[in-house]
């Protein structure tokens, strides 16, 4: 029973990170079934010349940061997207212009534009690319313009977003697809009151077992279901063992997600506890170095219950706050209550204060 609810409960499991990612269940664990992809509803999208993202802050900001003034800058940091589409682009210089680091920068921007960052940039190059495509410029020249290695490598990207390649799209009546330059607005929501604390760990280390799997965003991943049924009963009390240290118990970690969170892509599993132990035997191991941490509390009826922490903390508790996301494991505890449609959890992000020298 205990099992089902993890699975349940888990399907909320929407990180954002290039990093690990762990859920963990008191009685029971199984499969992560929705890794890696946005809220539905975290960006309204409106075409109209420009696509708008309006920003969801909470009302009661602090004055420290989600200002005006933020989305200005990330504005700015658009705006040199669009100067340097041609030739050369350092993602370091544009999170400059935010005034954040690069890995908050691309977090964040995955989380409120629901496309990584690369991908946007693609997509704008080869938007202003086909214009040129179209006025009869020759493919090799555009290409090397926008930075392609050759006509080839081009036309496989022209066609991947078009459906055509070059030469058919220049044909009368073909439907071409276009990425407007993003613009990012204020709407002041407050929908949720966020429950928190912030936590300074130690050091530790997640010890277990490890698989690759697919991303699914629905449902039970039956890969990781699989996984969780080949390790037998004495194996997890092997690792229950060495569990000694928050969160407590059977963890589930994703590890090495890619910037993109399709439906799809591999990211590796697995079934570990947290310990500070030196010596874990043969069991594979993550250092998790000491550091801040938010924690962001949830109970209610599962899933719906945990299934907004992530993109809540990305768009209403990190603006309004002087932290940073940053690279690092996320831990999703889930604790159901007997019978398992309902329960409470905690998500575990990893934070760093921003310096206040830079006026947040």
């Amino acid at each position: 029973m205990e099992d089902d609810a993890w699975l349940r409960a888990d399907r909320t499991n929407q990180g954002f990170s290039d990093a690990p990612e762990v859920a963990v269940a008191d009685g029971g664990i199984a499969g992560t079934a929705a890794i890696g992809r946005s809220r539905a509803d975290v960006s309204e999208v409106h075409i109209s010349g420009h696509e708008t993202v309006r920003i969801g802050y909470r009302r009661a900001r602090s004055v420290a940061r989600g200002t005006e003034a933020d989305v200005q800058e990330w504005n700015r940091a658009i705006d040199l997207i669009e100067q340097r589409l041609e030739g050369d682009l350092d993602i370091s210089d544009v999170a400059r212009v935010a005034l954040t680091s690069e890995y908050h920068f691309r977090r964040m921007f995955s989380t409120l534009a629901g496309m990584p960052l690369s991908e946007y940039v693609r997509r704008r190059r080869m938007t202003v690319a086909t214009a040129d495509v179209l006025a009869g410029e020759p493919v090799v020249d555009v290409a090397v313009r926008f930075g392609y290695g050759s006509a080839a490598a081009f036309t496989r990207a022209f066609k991947s977003m078009h459906g055509l390649t070059p030469g058919q799209a220049r044909q009368p009546g073909s439907v071409l697809r276009s990425q407007p330059p993003l613009r990012f607005h204020l709407r002041v929501e407050g929908r949720s009151d966020m429950r928190h604390r912030i936590v300074d760990k130690d050091a530790f280390a997640l010890v277990g077992y490890r698989t690759t799997v697919p991303v699914v965003h629905e449902g039970p991943n039956p890969a990781i279901v699989e996984f969780e049924k080949s390790i037998d009963g004495d194996a997890r009390a092997l690792l229950l063992s060495l569990s000694n240290t928050e969160p407590a118990g059977p963890l589930a970690v994703t590890v090495r997600l890619a910037e993109s969170r399709s439906e799809g892509v591999e990211v590796e599993y697995w079934r570990a506890v947290a310990t500070t132990a030196a010596d874990c035997g043969d069991l594979a191991r993550i250092d998790v170095p000491a550091g801040l941490w938010v924690v962001f509390e949830a109970d209610g009826k599962f899933p719906e219950a945990l299934q907004h922490l992530w993109a809540d903390a990305a768009t209403e508790w990190f603006p309004a706050n002087p932290y940073e996301w940053i690279e690092g494991p996320e831990l999703l505890t889930i604790h159901p209550d007997p019978g398992g449609e309902s329960g409470r959890g905690e998500l575990w992000l990893p934070i760093e204060r921003i310096p206040s020298d830079l006026g947040r």
